[in-house]
């Protein structure tokens, strides 16, 4: 039985990228992907765009901006996803479905994302649109005052998490440094992260600026297949399973201290692989900020509800750990511009799994997981690949 394929990856640097406009941002991913891949743009069946927007950039539509970034895709089917911070794993879940259908046989997949067009309390405030508004709408903080709160529920409940947070922080910013494409590369260390100061204040509740991912611009790119292409610059990987859980909108009508949308997410992705943890040599995962990335160690299973600290304290996630959790950087050092969050995140995992991620790079991987979520554990994406 075949199964989906990446072939081909591209990926601009993340940062703050005043002088490029959204053409090249799509152009400067999609070109090397194609590239990679041994295709040109007239190979291309449709391309399925990824960005969030909602207010970030005047420009809409933006599916039709494939044709004018590169002329070749020009009467090539276009389509636009969106689904919050998961934007990036929507479009690729599109194209896949495109494949598996067989009306498609290759396909281009871009996430990509202006933010640093708008003062910081305009930004905070299209990012809340991620949210319940009608709850949630104009919270302190814009999203790190949702996720402070989380963060808040949870220390009340388990006590004082903040050499857990800071150990997370600590640990993907160090991994950062080897991640070419991060927007910030700069080992901060365990001490700046765990103590206020202020260069590192608090921002909402017990979450500090370090504990915050960073608002960046950037784009990455996938082109997709449901079998190698002979000729192709880079090794393929393929999926071994794909799974989308969604959860309530509301945070009223859960419990904020669990994630179980994404727990469902990773049991049933795993089954559907026939694995287990023990079965996955690397993970890239949704870090927003350093509460979601404890939670999220809960949600997979590596320790139980409450217990996620110890995840960290024994270094189980560090890249030389039984599971190193996101060697990348994640999205607290690589950034994340929240169209391209999801593409980027399988691009970190291809790179890992082709052996060609350089001084990211974990030693024999062969299998790993990705995990992107929308909001704060609305939306649940987890794709389990491998070695193709």
């Amino acid at each position: 039985m075949t199964t989906p394929h990446i072939i081909g990856w591209g990926h601009t640097p993340f940062g703050k990228l005043d002088g490029i406009d959204l053409e090249q941002l799509l152009r400067d991913a999609a070109l090397p992907a194609l590239q990679s891949a041994g295709l040109a743009p007239e190979d291309i069946d449709g391309v399925f765009i990824g960005t969030f927007n909602a207010g970030f950039v005047p420009q809409d539509f933006s599916a039709s901006l494939a044709g004018v970034a590169i002329p070749a895709l020009r009467f090539t089917p276009a389509v636009r996803m969106e689904n919050a911070c998961a934007t990036g794993s929507a479009a690729i879940w599109g194209a896949l479905d495109a494949l598996e259908s067989g009306r498609m046989k290759r396909v281009l997949v871009v996430g990509f994302e202006k933010m640093n067009t708008l003062p910081n309390a305009q930004i905070g405030e299209v990012l809340l649109k991620c949210s319940y508004v009608k709850e949630e709408g104009g919270k302190p903080g814009g999203f790190a005052g949702v996720f402070g709160e989380i963060a808040g529920e949870y220390f009340a409940r388990f006590g004082d998490q903040s050499d857990a947070l800071a150990a997370i922080s600590a640990k993907n910013h160090r991994n950062g440094v080897d991640n070419p494409y991060a927007h910030m590369k700069r080992d901060l260390g365990y001490d700046f992260c765990r103590n206020p100061s202020d260069r590192n204040p608090f921002v909402s509740g017990p979450l500090k600026r370090s504990d915050c991912s960073l608002v960046s611009d950037g784009a990455a790119a996938l082109v997709l297949s449901m079998e190698p292409i002979a000729g192709a610059a880079v090794p393929a990987v393929r999926w071994k399973s794909r799974t989308q859980v969604n959860d309530f909108l509301p945070l009223s009508l859960r419990d904020r201290t669990r994630f179980e949308g994404a727990a469902r997410a990773w049991a049933q992705g795993l089954d559907a692989a026939g694995l287990t943890l023990d079965g996955l040599d690397v993970v890239e995962t949704h870090d927003c900020f350093t509460i979601a990335e404890l939670l999220q160690y809960e949600a997979m299973g590596l320790a139980s509800h409450g217990q996620g600290a110890r995840v960290i304290r024994d270094g189980v996630t560090a890249k030389d750990g039984r599971l190193p959790v996101n060697p990348s950087g994640g999205l607290k050092s690589r950034g994340h511009p929240i169209g391209a969050t999801g593409v980027s995140q399988h691009v970190m995992m291809a790179m890992q799994l082709a052996g060609q991620a350089g001084a990211m790079q974990i030693p024999e991987a062969r299998r790993g997981a990705v995990f992107n979520m929308g909001g704060a554990a609305v939306t649940n994406y987890l794709s389990v690949l491998e070695t193709a």
